[in-house]
């Protein structure tokens, strides 16, 4: 006979932050074996994709495939299948390969070896060729790709999966404002105001859908105020001035965490990549307006 339904939350580092994942509605030994499950799946993304681990499949890609093809793990490589899709889409909005910008402004270490890349660096995710077999190879020698804009959000979408697979029903998985959430309860998501990190900007309401923020850093250990830009312009090589502030909800976070970039580097222009993708946007613009496209507002609470 099945125990009383119950609900647990649990949390890890991973992923550069804090992995929530809370399960409800199922006996507790099988929601304790979800969420060990859940963890393990998001661990294995960390460990596949992380620009900063050296056996990575991006660290390995970045040092090899100028040289070779290199094969690399099926979900790295469904990753980089999205990534350049979105990069096509967006008219190069998304760009993975952003990485040498980044290392240049001191925003990505430089691997052992590596140069300071030249600011005359022009690679980008078209120098990237996805070839049969799962196997990688750059076309540009100059070229480095740094998985961060979308990582997080794939690793939601596998633990979701990963819970459902377990049986259970209702659940929320929270990977540093990357989220996704399924089953019939309601989450009140919080979006903190990135002008003043101590203040909510506004309340959502999700059900069974993936949601993703981007705006600029904050570590409450360090200062309670915001720091600099965290998301760059790969076709200026600049931070975006016009937005401050994006969150995307969108039917995976995949999906929602890389969308939150093209929102906030392309602005209006991302209307049809948005519609596309069946996604949409609350974006908090430099003068300190809100906008939002119209499946936003039946669900978002704004704040006083």
């Amino acid at each position: 006979m099945r125990t009383a339904s119950n609900s647990i939350r649990r949390a890890r580092p991973l992923l550069g932050t804090f992995v929530e994942i809370a399960v409800a509605d199922a006996a507790l030994p099988a929601m304790h074996a979800a969420i060990n499950a859940a963890f393990a799946v998001v661990r294995q993304v960390h460990e596949l994709m992380s620009f900063h681990e050296e056996g990575s499949d991006v660290s390995r890609v970045n040092r090899e495939a100028w040289a070779r093809p290199v094969r690399v793990h099926a979900w790295t490589f469904q990753v980089l299948q999205t990534a350049i899709e979105l990069h096509q889409r967006s008219a190069g909005a998304f760009d993975i390969a952003v990485a040498p910008v980044l290392q240049a402004m001191g925003l990505l270490p430089l691997a052992l070896g590596d140069q300071l890349p030249s600011s005359d660096v022009r690679a980008s995710s078209e120098a990237i060729a996805l070839l049969p077999g799962r196997r990688v190879r750059f076309r540009h020698p100059d070229t480095r790709i740094d998985l961060g804009g979308v990582a997080k959000g794939f690793a939601v979408d596998r633990a979701v999966d990963a819970l459902r697979e377990h049986g259970i029903a209702a659940a929320l998985v929270n990977a540093g404002g990357d989220l996704a959430t399924f089953g019939p309860r309601a989450h009140a998501i919080h979006i903190r105001d990135p002008r003043a990190p101590d203040c909510l900007l506004c309340r959502l309401n999700v059900i069974s859908g993936a949601l993703a923020s981007s705006a600029g850093g904050f570590d409450p250990f360090v200062s309670s105020h915001p720091k600099g830009p965290a998301i760059i312009d790969p076709r200026r090589r600049k931070p975006p001035r016009a937005i401050l502030a994006a969150t995307v909800r969108a039917p995976s976070c995949i999906l929602a965490d890389a969308l939150t970039k093209v929102v906030m580097v392309a602005g209006r222009s991302a209307a049809p990549i948005l519609e596309h993708y069946r996604a949409g946007a609350l974006v908090l613009l430099a003068d300190g307006r809100v906008q939002m496209t119209c499946d936003f507002e039946s669900a978002t609470c704004l704040a006083a």
